[in-house]
């Protein structure tokens, strides 16, 4: 048997490795080829092209490379037609894979899509045009199969490989020693995102709020695992240390610092996921663009009642969430203030953590190599 895996990214990378191992388990002698990064490799699988030729970011950059995009997915579906594989599996990266797996089912080749687009929460036209490009799509959580239901696609769901690979086993105390952090000194952990935008519009509201909040509790540490170099100036504009509270930059690393902390401050992102299966209690904000917000509430492309991921899937306001003209340093220390002080708060958010990590834990790369197989009509 022929299988080509088709990753864009790095979170891709490491599920698709997970799938990689998986399918190497149920059938020995597989053949394993695709786009890949170093994980993939590592499971097996031989490359037609690595994941740092899809690894753009921006509408301006993507515009700029869209002519080679354009060329390097023509040969890489060449190159798939070619191998004459059994199943093609994209990864992720919808931009790009939605369309090669259209180009080569018509050239009658079986396609799945792994990771479904967020339909649920904005867009949900796509689920059309996703059902018209591939064989069958393999959903990360829960309520996502029945998005697609009107369409005649199969959906099924595999869980998350974050819930593989997280617990909420490491202790505050064990982490901030390992950062080389007093271990007994309380810490806040501080996530206000990883691009120039998110960090221009959070930081200034975060760094704020941790202030009131020291000054009700004074002695906190603030930690703020810096994404990439070009963000440290302008984090470290705000990140000023005040009475009762100290600040500490921490290079990348984001899982160590939000272990080590007691409390998480962070932008609205997957990172959120991270942070209920480490099992962090936390306040969630978001502000996008004016123009990015007119345009979705002109257009009412939005149609959740959530925008933090842990509230979507336990379908209730298990954390604070606050968004747009929603976020200011004192709202934010509003919310902060009774996780910070009150255990059963805390508690509360653990339990309803416990039951989704318990849902989506279910071992994804071996789930999605069984159904593969099926599709491919080899179990």
């Amino acid at each position: 048997m022929r299988v080509v895996l088709l990753a864009g990214e790095a979170s891709g990378d490491l599920l698709g490795a997970a799938i990689a191992r998986g399918l190497r388990e149920a059938a020995p002698d597989i053949e394993l080829t695709g786009i890949t990064g170093p994980h993939m490799r590592a499971a097996g699988c031989e490359s037609i092209a690595d994941i740092n030729a899809l690894s753009l970011m921006g509408i301006f950059e993507i515009a700029r490379e869209l002519p080679r995009l354009i060329r390097f997915r023509r040969a890489v579906r060449d190159a798939i037609v070619a191998l004459k594989p059994d199943i093609v599996v994209g990864i992720d990266a919808p931009d790009f894979n939605l369309g090669l797996e259209g180009m080569l089912r018509a050239c009658g080749l079986r396609s799945v899509h792994v990771v479904s687009p967020t339909i649920w929460a904005w867009r949900a036209g796509r689920r059309f045009k996703i059902a018209r490009n591939c064989d069958a799509i393999l959903c990360l959580y829960p309520f996502e199969p029945a998005c697609y239901a009107d369409t005649g696609l199969r959906a099924e769901y595999i869980g998350h490989p974050l819930a593989d690979e997280l617990d909420a086993s490491t202790a505050p105390r064990q982490a901030r020693a390992a950062l080389g952090l007093d271990p007994e000194r309380p810490v806040l952990g501080v996530l206000p995102g990883s691009r120039h935008g998110e960090v221009a519009r959070l930081m200034p509201d975060f760094a704020a709020a941790a202030a009131r909040l020291a000054e009700r509790h004074p002695g906190i540490r603030a930690v703020v695992p810096v994404a990439h170099e070009g963000l440290r100036d302008a984090i470290a504009t705000h990140a000023v240390d005040a009475p009762g509270l100290e600040w500490t930059l921490v290079d990348g690393d984001s899982r160590q610092v939000m272990q080590a902390s007691d409390l998480l401050l962070l932008a609205s992102g997957t990172v959120t996921l991270e942070a209920l299966l480490l099992g962090r209690p936390m306040v969630v904000a978001y502000r996008a663009s004016a123009a990015t917000i007119g345009l979705l509430r002109l257009f009412r492309l939005v149609r959740t009642d959530f925008f933090a991921l842990p509230n979507v899937l336990t379908r209730e306001r298990t954390v604070p969430e606050l968004l747009q003209e929603q976020v200011s340093a004192e709202a934010l220390a509003t919310e902060l203030e009774p996780l910070w002080a009150d255990p059963d708060a805390r508690r509360y958010q653990m339990r309803q953590f416990d039951a989704v990590r318990a849902e989506l834990r279910c071992d994804a790369g071996k789930q999605a190599a069984a159904m593969l197989l099926d599709i491919a009509g080899r179990t």
